[in-house]
């Protein structure tokens, strides 16, 4: 038995060793083992290649302004651990989650000896949120969020009320696949038979897919400008403005605080998830929650400002789409500024498009590393590089407060961006140090 929190999250980490095991038995297994807890709550399930962590907290923000009691779980965590596991943006308590494993590692250690091997990680994780809304803390209904790739997600085991897909792009493609039909397919994959599914990808192979499997699955599918659809009005220091338009009416002028246009995607999804659960669930949501809701939305490492003087922004964009949507956003909302950029990232990234791209919009690029079993050496980063005013430096606290030191004072912003994971850190450093 675990005492203590940080005995927990250190056996939970522990079981990182063993990788990305791609398959649903073993959650199967979990899952009789403790008497089905995921037949036992309302869910949303929500997969894509970018946005599903805004679209998760749109759709939470809007169920709670309505009175709902909203449970999450997302990944990675920018913060705490706890965060994975949420009530109305509350993370799970240190002692709940001290519960949570003591209940869940004698069930692992049970597993381990079956002919299915270890759980995963991700796999321990699912589980332990799985118990805690069916029997540790009831919710009106949890948003789930996959963790990589859909139909052998560990996500995967629960029935939703409704599916949203979010745009596919190129991400994880060692797992998921070379091509965007192959993608598609695996986030494709959470769809159930009769559950409306409503989705952002616009790309018409992506698209192909996901019709295909709606249709054989009998699930009512509702696509972005097709089904449903949505006007941007423009951005300003307050965020973006959109209306959106569905089978159920329509909504003029509602804004969100998040930046940059791809977020009018995300609330649009959320937005058209709301309407699912209204109509098709009888969820009482009334439009001041939904604008309430929309508004006071954030989602902290996505194009956030942590500083003002210097200018210091962190964005967790990490993979080619991802970049695409934050230099639309820097182009929006620093236009006139110089940009200094500083990137890392995991090894298992399509760098060879993403740092082109960056390399296009950075007045200066300074690559680093962090520690993190799968992240990249600083000069590999350095290499794929053709900017004229590049350079790197291994140790990136080092990178950070010298960039912001040359740059105090000045016009020029600083924009930290790459993995969650780095950006995790990053954040908490800059906070602690010099917020």
């Amino acid at each position: 038995m675990f005492g203590t929190y940080e005995e927990a999250v250190s056996w939970i980490e522990s079981r990182l060793k063993f990788g990305m095991k791609p398959g649903l038995e073993r959650m199967q297994w979990f899952m009789e083992q403790m008497n089905h807890p995921e037949r036992r709550v309302k869910t949303v399930h929500v997969a894509g290649t970018n946005g599903k962590g805004s679209t998760v907290t749109y759709l939470r923000n809007i169920l709670q302004q309505a009175g709902f009691k909203v449970g999450t779980f997302t990944s990675p965590y920018i913060e705490q651990f706890n965060e994975r596991i949420s009530v109305n943006g509350a993370p799970v308590a240190d002692a709940d989650l001290v519960r949570l494993v003591n209940h869940i590692r004698p069930l692992t250690e049970e597993l381990e000896k079956t002919e299915f091997g270890p759980p995963t990680e991700f796999e321990v994780i699912t589980a332990m949120s799985l118990y805690y809304f069916a029997d540790i803390h009831p919710v009106d209904i949890v948003i789930y969020e996959v963790g990589l790739g859909g139909r052998f997600d560990s996500t995967n085991v629960i029935t939703p009320l409704a599916s949203l897909i979010t745009n596919i792009g190129h991400d994880h493609m060692n797992v998921l696949g070379n091509t965007i039909a192959e993608i598609a397919y695996e986030k494709a994959g959470i769809i159930k038979p009769g559950v409306p599914v409503a989705t952002t990808a616009v790309l018409p192979e992506a698209l192909k897919v996901i019709e295909e499997k709606a249709e054989k699955e009998g699930a009512s599918l509702f696509r972005a400008g097709q089904d449903f659809s949505f006007a941007y009005t423009g951005g300003d220091a307050s965020g973006e403005h959109f209306n959106f338009t569905s089978p159920y009416g329509s909504y003029k002028h509602l804004s969100i605080s998040m930046k940059g246009r791809h977020q009018v995607y995300n609330a649009s999804l959320a937005v058209m998830g709301a309407e699912l659960l209204k109509h098709a669930h009888q969820f009482a949501i009334g439009q001041c929650d939904l604008e309430k809701g929309l508004m006071e939305s954030k989602w902290i490492g996505r194009f956030e400002q942590l500083l003002s003087d210097p200018i210091v922004i962190v964005d967790g964009a990490h993979n080619p789409e991802g970049i695409d949507s934050l230099i639309e956003t820097m182009e929006t909302h620093l236009r006139g500024k110089k940009i200094r950029i500083i990137f890392s990232a995991l090894g298992d990234k399509d760098l060879e498009h993403m740092i082109p791209k960056l390399d296009h919009k950075a007045d200066q690029i300074l690559f680093t590393t962090f520690d993190f079993p799968r992240a990249i050496p600083a000069k590999a980063l350095y290499n794929i590089s053709h900017h004229r005013n590049k350079t790197c430096m291994k140790d990136w606290k080092e990178a950070i407060s010298g960039t912001m030191a040359e740059i105090c004072g000045t016009d020029e912003a600083l924009v930290i961006t790459g993995s969650l994971y780095f950006i995790s850190q990053v954040r908490k450093y800059i906070l602690e140090y010099y917020a």
